[in-house]
């Protein structure tokens, strides 16, 4: 695990919602927003914020990655904690940003002090929040197997299958399955999977058949990219394997299903 120190509990925090959740899982930011609300924080949205610049930056574009970056510096200028459902987003927000301004004498230091504060949701719930699921989860809940994805620069840059993990395991009536195939890549990588699309779908194909294999019901992850990936690939292959994002799983599994 990547150790970092982590701030009290806060009032207030930013979510940064990465484009793909807005897109295509708006579901998965409203429940990341309700159970922080829940736990009596107060959200804010910054209405002008867009993509982390992964796409072109992991493409060898980083002037379009820095022109991305800088239109949101001062999105978030207050010194509170930006939550990112997004392993991988959240990554290239705390590690990348950085480096893109590493030469600037302005907005170096900003996107140093910025990138301080940023947290992917499950390990701002784990180690600020100190969330506890179980004292959340109410009973007769239907018991779940299911098996977590963590994308490669979740898993790799920050550290957080440890904190999904620990997440998952302490919910009630849920038992979580490895595969042989959990640390590999499931095929999406951005832009990858548009370059390679013959490898990129064995690879996926590989991922499902695994996750399968262990009979799960469902398939987990805190990374949208991959959740498409995974789970069109699944529908398109006639595969059982339902996948959702883990700030939806949490939030239901803990009663918040049908919430306000």
């Amino acid at each position: 695990m990547i150790h970092r120190q982590y701030p009290a509990a806060p009032a207030q925090v930013y979510l940064f919602a990465t484009c793909l959740v807005d897109l295509f899982v708006p579901q998965a930011g409203l429940d990341a927003v309700r159970l922080l609300e829940r736990e009596g924080l107060t959200v804010h949205y910054p209405r002008q914020q867009s993509c982390c610049g992964q796409p072109a930056y992991s493409s060898g574009n980083p002037e379009e990655a820095r022109a991305v970056a800088r239109a949101q510096l001062d999105l978030f200028a207050e010194p509170w904690p930006i939550v990112v459902p997004s392993g991988s987003c959240a990554g290239m927000m705390r590690h990348h940003w950085p480096r893109l301004f590493e030469d600037d004498p302005a907005l170096g230091p900003k996107a140093r002090a910025l990138a301080e504060r940023v947290f992917e949701l499950t390990e701002f719930l784990l180690h600020v929040l100190k969330l506890d699921l179980a004292a959340r989860a109410p009973a007769g809940q239907p018991h779940e197997r299911v098996v977590l994805h963590t994308s490669c620069g979740a898993r790799r840059e920050m550290g957080t299958r440890e904190h999904g993990v620990a997440m998952v395991d302490a919910l009630p009536g849920v038992t979580r399955v490895e595969h042989a195939r959990e640390s590999e890549c499931c095929g999406f990588g951005g832009t990858f999977s548009l370059k390679h699309p013959d490898i990129s779908g064995a690879m996926v194909q590989d991922k499902i058949a695994s996750a399968c294999a262990t009979g799960c019901e469902r398939l987990v992850s805190a990374d949208c990219g991959c959740l498409l990936n995974i789970g069109h690939a699944a529908v398109h292959q006639g595969a059982p394997l339902p996948v959702e994002h883990l700030a939806s799983f949490l939030w239901r599994r803990t009663g918040g299903e049908g919430q306000a």
